[in-house]
């Protein structure tokens, strides 16, 4: 099948790369409302993995299992080939699993250093007294934000003065700074403009080269053909469609997402 026109040509994350990321069977109970049923899916390192699907398709339910929220009704899940059991939001963010949240999760009357260090303060003493090192956390978030290439002049505003598209880049670098092996990115593109929606696209694409994982959650789909290795479609809780982008097709996507296809 043809490539989408807007379809820009990735390197495949390696074959023999491992498997980072594995469900098998998920399923998710709310009550009498199954909102998961027996979801399998696997994200390896290095590769974007769009997952779509119409609304209450069942996605947020899966991010928040595999961001430790939500604990599965049935079926495993392993990380790095470890078996997760006991599981949740803390244990994710130390096996390297960071959620970035369409709310971004950050606090406007903060700068970027105390953003990324949120809640993991540096400290210094003073006098014998312990303080804010906010030096040294600019610092270092200077140098998270050059290595992804993201420039913001002023580290020292206050992170409610920035644009959209500097604050989705805020928490993708403290994502970073930790470590993410894995990064879930709810709508990343949303409510911004053109320029910081293409700046947040090649960010994606940064992440990825750099090794880290990423499953983006979007509605845009010519940001899936521009930046995903990979689309995984949920249809009423179900998934209903995989593969890569080029071999489904867009027709074939948007369809799945309305009326659900299995796909053997």
């Amino acid at each position: 099948m043809a490539a989408h026109p807007g379809a820009r040509v990735r390197q495949e994350p390696s074959a023999e790369g491992s498997v980072l990321l594995s469900l098998r069977g998920i399923t998710k109970r709310f009550g009498a409302v199954e909102a998961l049923k027996g979801v399998d899916l696997d994200v390896r390192a290095g590769e974007v993995v769009a997952l779509l699907g119409d609304n209450g398709a069942g996605k947020s339910t899966l991010i928040k299992v595999i961001a430790g929220a939500h604990p599965p009704s049935g079926g495993s899940m392993s990380f790095a080939d470890q078996t997760l059991r006991s599981f949740d939001p803390r244990h994710a963010r130390e096996l390297g699993i960071e959620t970035i949240y369409q709310d971004l999760a950050l606090a406007e009357n903060l700068d970027v250093g105390a953003n990324i260090f949120l809640g993991r303060e540096i400290r210094r003493r003073r006098l014998g007294l312990p303080m804010l090192d906010r030096v040294r956390m600019r610092e270092e978030a200077a140098r998270v934000l050059e290595q992804l290439d993201i420039h913001i002049p002023d580290l020292a505003r206050p992170v409610g003065e920035l644009s959209g598209g500097q604050r989705q880049a805020v928490a993708v670098a403290r994502a970073v700074y930790w470590r993410a092996r894995l990064v879930i990115m709810d709508e990343p593109t949303a409510a911004v403009g053109v320029g910081e929606h293409e700046a947040i696209l090649q960010l994606i694409t940064r992440l990825a080269e750099q090794g880290v994982a990423v499953i983006l959650i979007t509605h845009t789909m010519s940001d899936v053909w521009r930046v995903a290795d990979r689309i995984a479609v949920l249809t009423r809780g179900a998934k209903a469609l995989e593969g890569a982008p080029a071999e489904l097709g867009e027709d074939a996507v948007v369809r799945s997402m309305l009326f659900g296809r299995h796909k053997a």
